[in-house]
């Protein structure tokens, strides 16, 4: 019950601080409509706040959050006194059906975390992202711009490109808008960032739904019901459930970023008066290009692709290249507006670029083939977006391709613009898609994860246009109204199945913030621990332990992601966990929970151990005690350092178990 409480509380708590701004800026001509831009305006608006109170020296949005709770109700005033509240109560009303599928996608989206754990806490399937967010989330919540102690002013560590300290790093270079969203939601609710990380993803997915509709309702043409349908697959489609179990929520902001300046690009150009009006979208836009200057800074040089190669088709069979100056200029104002206003982030790009050819960032993931470009992919094991295997793929495939070429053919006769409109949105993504597989094929590299991140930022205008068939839902012809409405039904059963799926995956999932890992946290509050060598060997505990101690200086022995250098151990003290601690008598030595420890490595006792050869990986089954277990090979070491000019006796504890009876031998040497 907790899970479903806080994640509806923060979607209702984004919402309410999107309404002032929602109203003010939404176009004239469009103004009837103003509650489909609720959701972006409450994010940016957040992202704003906390965005300006990072270049203060206030600390953090523990100082002001709350305080920033005046600026949704100011706007909110300011709003309604431009437009009646009777008024725009009749327009909120017109979306209530949009409101209750919502309501559906967040039940669904947050179960599974539910199932994971009674406390709030965080769960990925694969990705650590995780604990990068909640680290960024701690530095904006709790620390002052100008703070460089502890961990943040670590510069032999945290040095990345031209930023010499932790906070900057997260103002320049990493996903700034969702550690802020987090952080700022967090400090008004009286939530932990290790709690909410992955809520938040499940949300920002969910409040992309309204721009996805409309996007589908206005730009394609599709009916109510259809768009109503379209927008609850990119909710509960694998596709984006994986950015959301994976806890990926730059992506998803990005998404439905491009999904607003899509929309407001085609509309504007539609716009009657050859382009004089593009003013009107101006806010719109600052918000679309606002969120993805701090959310995935990165994706700015393409995010107009889909709809500047819409409009540049369209020009061509008017010949009106003026108005499309004009609508250039429109675009890229508001771009450069945003820019300026998170210039930090703008200044950094092209650092960001040169860090993506210094590292090979992500995991291969598997190619989405027709079918899975409409979430029917495997949805289990260790590659859910794998293709389904046997006849089932190829009938899915050939269908998903088969309805799309036929719908296109139909409108290239009676409908040229929306025939442009398909050959457009999917065209340029797509093209860019098959590059970065190839790449990833011929060198051997992760490109297929970038690959997969374009085609999720781009998903909502993807999946308008691979769903064109809808259509035939509004045509004469039963057989085509038959084969649409087949189709839904194919592509809706397949699509809960695949939810289902991942839902298994997350239960399952080792990666999780549980009792013992938070534990590490009563580090920070220990006054004779001045600074620690991270010694864990797992990256997921790793992240996360650094997240948990931002207050101490920490080492670390192996380069664990950006911001977080391998360097000469200088700590005063070790810590220790996982499948193995080091415990030493006396005061140098603390035990913390069930699998950490510390020792002082001033002290005569102090060693170091490390599992060698000869294991599998760890393995988890939760209860009351979540249990940890690593495979032996058969003959498996375990190696011990000791950094003293003596010799030290060790005595050796451990638990061990067989399937079968069998005798246990310990070497030494």
């Amino acid at each position: 019950m907790i899970y479903l409480l806080v994640s509806f509380g923060l979607l209702l708590h984004i919402l309410i601080w999107g309404v002032g701004l929602a109203l003010l800026v939404t176009p004239v001509r469009w103004r009837r409509f103003w509650p489909v831009w609720i959701a972006p305006c409450g994010l940016v608006l957040q992202s704003a706040v906390v965005w300006l109170g990072a270049h203060t020296t206030l600390t953090g949005t523990h100082a002001y959050g709350r305080w920033a709770e005046l600026l949704p109700v100011a706007l909110l005033l300011w709003g309604l006194s431009r437009r009646d509240w009777r008024t725009s109560g009749r327009d909120l009303g017109r979306f209530a059906g949009l409101g209750g599928l919502m309501a559906l996608g967040l039940l669904l989206l947050t179960l599974p975390l539910a199932r994971v754990a009674r406390d709030l806490t965080t769960v990925s399937i694969g990705s650590c992202d995780a604990a990068d967010y909640a680290a960024g989330a701690r530095v904006l919540q709790e620390f002052a711009s100008n703070d460089r102690s502890g961990f943040l002013g670590l510069t032999e560590v945290v040095s990345i490109a031209s930023v010499d300290n932790f906070y900057d790093f997260w103002l320049k270079l990493n996903h700034f808008t969702p550690s802020a969203l987090i952080a700022l939601n967090d400090s008004v609710l009286g939530l932990e960032p290790h709690e909410t990380t992955g809520l938040m993803t499940v949300v920002l997915l969910v409040l992309a739904l309204p721009l996805v509709y409309w996007l589908a309702r206005s730009t394609a043409g599709f009916g109510r019901g259809a768009s109503s349908w379209l927008a609850f697959i990119f909710t509960i489609s694998p596709v984006t459930g994986y950015a959301v179990y994976n806890v990926a929520p730059g992506q998803i902001l990005a998404a439905q970023a491009i999904a607003l300046v899509t929309w407001a690009g085609l509309a504007m150009w539609r716009e009657p008066g050859g382009g004089r009006r593009g003013w009107t979208y101006g806010g719109l836009l600052l918000v679309g290009f606002g969120l993805i200057w701090g959310a995935y800074n990165f994706i700015v040089i393409i995010c107009l692709v889909p709809v500047t190669a819409c409009v540049a088709g369209w020009t061509l069979e008017k010949n009106d290249f003026r108005k499309l100056a004009r609508w250039l200029g429109w675009m890229l104002v508001p771009l450069a507006v945003s820019a300026l206003f998170f210039y930090a982030r703008a200044a950094g790009l092209v650092e960001r670029f040169l860090l993506f050819r210094q590292y090979d960032f992500g995991w291969k993931i598997p190619v989405l083939w027709p079918e899975g470009w409409l979430g029917m992919v495997k949805g289990i094991g260790p590659r859910p977006l794998a293709e389904l295997t046997g006849v089932g793929s190829w009938i899915l495939g050939g269908l998903t391709v088969l309805l799309l070429v036929g719908a296109w053919l139909r409108s290239v006769i009676k409908r040229w613009k929306q025939a442009w409109l398909v050959v457009a949105f999917i065209l340029p993504v797509m093209a860019g898609y098959a590059y970065l597989e190839w790449r990833g094929l011929k060198f051997g590299n992760n490109a297929s994860y970038d690959a997969y991140k374009l085609f999720s930022v781009f998903y909502p205008v993807l999946l308008v246009a691979f769903c064109h068939w809808l259509l035939w839902l509004k045509d004469r012809s039963s057989l085509l109204r038959g084969l649409a409405l087949g189709m839904i039904v194919v592509v809706t059963v397949m699509n809960l199945r695949g939810l289902y799926l991942l839902s298994q995956r997350v239960e399952a999932s080792l990666l999780i913030v549980d009792r013992d890992l938070l534990a590490v946290g009563k580090v920070e509050t220990m006054a004779r621990v001045k600074s620690v060598n991270i010694l864990v060997p797992d990256f997921w505990t790793r992240l996360w332990t650094n997240a948990l101690l931002l207050r101490k200086p920490q080492y670390f022995l192996t380069h664990t992601y950006e911001g977080r250098l391998n360097t000469p151990l200088r700590g005063d003290w070790d810590l220790n966990g996982g499948m193995l601690q080091v415990r030493v008598p006396g005061p140098d030595g603390a035990i913390i929970g069930r699998r950490y420890s510390l020792v002082r490595t001033g002290s005569p006792y102090w060693l170091r151990a490390e599992l060698g050869e000869g294991w599998y990986g760890t393995e988890l089954l939760r209860g009351r005690q979540t249990q940890l277990w690593n495979w032996t090979k058969g003959d498996a070491t375990l190696e011990l350092v000791n950094p003293q000019d003596h010799p030290l006796k060790v005595v050796l504890h451990f638990t061990a178990r067989s399937l079968v009876a069998r005798d246990i031998q310990i070497w030494v040497g």
